[in-house]
């Protein structure tokens, strides 16, 4: 499994967005990241975190929300033994060769044939929600931020909102 060299862009919301409302701010930016390969790993934790730093919010929260339904973002340890046993285990759960009716033309216009990657991303869930505390995401020591790649190579995006004082 390759951890992830991928791209990043970042869409710069109006300045309005991140205006004070009595103490309370909202910062809101979308993040994208180009995927080289259909299921792929990229750990996103320096990424977030960086744009939890920008924000200028101390204390609040991060909610993050995928704008796929053929991704996911989850939390785990970052660790190339266990990211091999992840993908075995969602591509055990949602095999790629099972009959799938979003795959037959009788039944879906879905040119892709990835009703496997929609079911992955289904599994997993594509938002979290997690406390800022200090201008940095609360995470446990082995914890990481991990956005899955089920239908790749893309272009996927990523609406980060932090929001708090």
């Amino acid at each position: 499994m390759k951890s992830s060299k991928a791209t990043i862009t970042e869409l710069q919301p109006p300045p309005e967005e991140a205006a004070p409302a009595g103490g309370y701010r909202i910062f809101n930016r979308v993040t994208d990241w180009i995927t080289n390969e259909r299921t792929q790993l990229i750990d996103i934790t320096e990424r977030i975190n960086e744009i939890v730093r920008k924000s200028g919010i101390r204390n609040g929260i991060v909610h993050l929300q995928s704008l796929h339904t053929t991704t996911a973002v989850f939390i785990n340890e970052w660790q190339d033994a266990l990211l091999h046993d992840v993908r075995k285990f969602v591509e055990g759960l949602v095999q790629r060769e099972d009959y799938w009716r979003h795959n037959d033309p009788v039944y879906s216009d879905c040119e892709r044939q990835n009703a496997d990657s929609h079911l992955r991303g289904m599994l997993l869930g594509q938002t979290l929600c997690l406390q800022v505390r200090n201008s940095a995401v609360m995470l446990g020591s082995w914890q990481s931020i991990i956005l899955a790649e089920f239908d790749g190579p893309r272009s996927r995006s990523m609406s980060v909102q932090v929001s708090g004082v």
